[in-house]
């Protein structure tokens, strides 16, 4: 996508993310944006920046390392989620470089992410990825697990851990799924629920969403050549 387009995409998705947000009778502060850039070129994210876009998403570590850097001079109120499943050889260079981290999921990860942090004397803020729908093939905490995890991680950092991610199954209603990550986050007192992506968000929204995560609506489909993932 030009320059153009993308700048009218975020205008378009902005309106509808201030409609589903006053439909909710929420207060039009309540949701925040993430544009989801993974895949995308560093060209793309300028586009967004330029049209106002603060808050980006990125799903592999090197690739938003490679982007974002030059961009922070700049845009000194950048803001970078990091988005996908965290290898734990790579907890370092994420807490480097990311704003807030939205896939812990996992002790192991947790461990890293503390080493990491002492190393480079900064914690981003930390988001749990729960798999709500206990799906085999993806990252996140189980169902059965996330109660103890959510305790376990607020007891080791405490006001770091902001909230809770969830990517519902595909095919299925993401409402049932977004309900159950709102009533955990609810019960453990955690302000952000992240969920929502362009098929869904206006309906996370309206289920108490705070993150949304856009990419196709604003940057269009995956680049030719590129894998999933």
């Amino acid at each position: 996508m030009v320059a153009s387009d993308i700048s009218r995409a975020l205008r378009d998705v902005r309106t509808q993310i201030e409609k589903a947000v006053q439909d909710a009778g929420r207060p039009a502060d309540a949701v925040t944006l993430v544009a989801v850039s993974k895949f995308h070129p560093a060209a793309a994210v300028e586009a967004a920046l330029l049209a106002g876009q603060r808050v980006f998403g990125e799903n592999r570590v090197q690739e938003a390392a490679e982007k974002f850097p030059s961009f922070r001079e700049q845009y000194p109120d950048l803001r970078l989620h990091l988005i996908g499943g965290l290898q734990t050889n790579k907890a370092r260079e994420a807490v480097r470089i990311a704003d807030v981290i939205e896939s812990l999921d996992r002790p192991s990860l947790s461990d890293a992410l503390a080493k990491a942090a002492d190393q480079e004397g900064r914690m981003p803020d930390l988001l749990i990825e729960v798999n709500t729908g206990d799906e085999p093939q993806k990252f996140g905490v189980l169902r059965e697990n996330a109660d103890e995890f959510i305790r376990q991680s607020r007891a080791r950092f405490g006001e770091k851990l902001r909230g809770l991610m969830c990517i519902p199954p595909a095919g299925e209603d993401p409402v049932p799924h977004f309900r159950f990550l709102r009533s955990l986050a609810d019960q453990h007192g955690l302000p952000v629920r992240s969920m929502g992506m362009s098929a869904d968000y206006p309906q996370a929204i309206a289920e108490g969403a705070t993150l949304v995560r856009v990419g196709t609506a604003i940057f269009g489909a995956r680049p030719s050549g590129v894998a999933a993932g």
